[in-house]
């Protein structure tokens, strides 16, 4: 287990003798949030650490990281690259022929987005994107560095760690797995600073959740039909029980229709005890409020439970590489701070027991809360951000 950590992000500041004004900077990072945000919060600190710092992103136009990146106010490179598909069907054959020519392509249009951003340093933040592009400016002797988001790295990753100059991971649980200890510092996943500062008493006013446990559920922007479906069954649970709860869910996009037909199938309604979204757009404030979590158990959203402390019931998504949610979510079940269900053995009732259990236990999601919180890393960022500028500025 980590040390616990407490207090407020305060970032490493520097001033004109500590780093050239020009400095410039490319991240790469794409496929999912758990990446993009990392990256988003690393650019947002090197600009606060150094303003004058010029700050490029590197990613697929189609994925979600050119949205976001943009959004954000940061030059967009655009560079496609694609992962092989190992389970052969028509339609994987298809991707894995593209993907051979993306990744032919990727060579001369990384050295194009070298030439073009002349950095000074390059960072991988995850995403088959990083590949190509750390690999490139690491044979050209750019200062380069990685993140890793999970306990069980990507194979990108693994195959970057031994050319970068610095390794960050956010487990000590991947430091063997990525092969270069030497050079990997533990520094845990980079939240975002409203996370770190919200009110709980506030947050809760808000929403009016009262003297309510407030159950905060979630599956994905997209929506994991599985979740949708369980917490459905969870949610009639509450209802038919008259359980003092507030639960909040959001089904994402693929789940809007398929929640409001299990309403109707299980014979639960949104009203005062259960409010249903398609999006959570405030999430910091909803966590605040939260006492227990349902969830995924992606990197970027474990780092925001450990950083609010709050229990969790996690549901590893087993459609991901090396399942390395399941190994994300298993640190916080051997601390103490959440309960683990693979999807392979969720049932609805195996939820509502799961959760019954909880709730019939006076002091259980505080004390699972606290033990999140001993996990956390509220200067992860802070502590990137000075080793990303001793890396510039000293070489090493």
């Amino acid at each position: 287990m980590r040390a616990p950590k407490s207090g407020i992000l305060v970032l490493h500041t520097v001033n004109e003798s500590e780093v050239d004004h020009s400095m410039r900077v490319l991240i790469a990072a794409g496929g999912t949030a758990g990446h993009i945000n990392p990256a988003l919060a690393i650019a947002g600190a090197l600009k606060q650490a150094d303003p004058t710092a010029d700050i490029h992103f590197a990613g697929r136009r189609e994925g979600m990281e050119y949205g976001l990146v943009t959004k954000a106010g940061y030059t967009f490179h655009h560079i496609e690259i694609n992962g092989f598909q190992r389970r052969l069907t028509p339609e994987n054959i298809v991707r894995n022929v593209k993907a051979v020519w993306h990744l032919a392509l990727s060579a001369p249009r990384t050295v194009a987005i070298l030439r073009e951003v002349t950095p000074d340093l390059v960072i991988g933040c995850g995403g088959y994107v990083s590949g190509p592009v750390v690999r490139a400016a690491a044979k050209k002797g750019i200062k380069t560095a990685i993140h890793e988001q999970n306990a069980f790295p990507g194979v990108t990753n693994k195959l970057l760690a031994k050319d970068v100059d610095v390794v960050f991971a956010a487990s000590a649980d991947a430091v063997e797995k990525l092969g270069a200890p030497d050079k990997t510092l533990v520094v845990g996943n980079p939240v975002r600073p409203q996370i770190l500062t919200q009110d709980r008493a506030a947050a809760r006013a808000r929403i009016g959740a009262g003297g309510r446990t407030v159950i905060l559920s979630f599956g994905g922007s997209l929506g994991a039909r599985r979740i949708n479906e369980v917490v459905g069954a969870l949610c009639a649970w509450e209802q038919k029980n008259d359980m003092p709860v507030l639960h909040l869910h959001a089904t994402g996009s693929r789940g809007v229709q398929l929640f409001k037909d299990l309403g109707k199938k299980e014979g639960f309604t949104p009203g005062p005890n259960l409010v249903v979204r398609e999006y959570i757009d405030n999430m910091p404030e909803l966590l605040a409020a939260a006492d227990l979590v349902i969830s995924r158990a992606g990197a970027l959203t474990l780092a925001e439970i450990e950083a609010m402390g709050r229990a969790s019931i996690l549901i590893p998504s087993p459609n991901v590489a090396e399942n390395h949610q399941y190994y994300n979510a298993l640190e916080l079940q051997k601390a103490g701070a959440a309960v683990v269900l693979e999807e392979k053995d969720l049932t609805p009732q195996v939820l509502i027991d799961t959760v019954a259990d909880l709730l019939g236990t006076p002091g259980r999601l505080t004390e699972m809360g606290a033990r999140a919180r001993t996990l956390a890393q509220p200067d992860s960022l802070d502590k990137i951000t000075a080793r990303l500028l001793t890396l510039v500025r000293t070489g090493c």
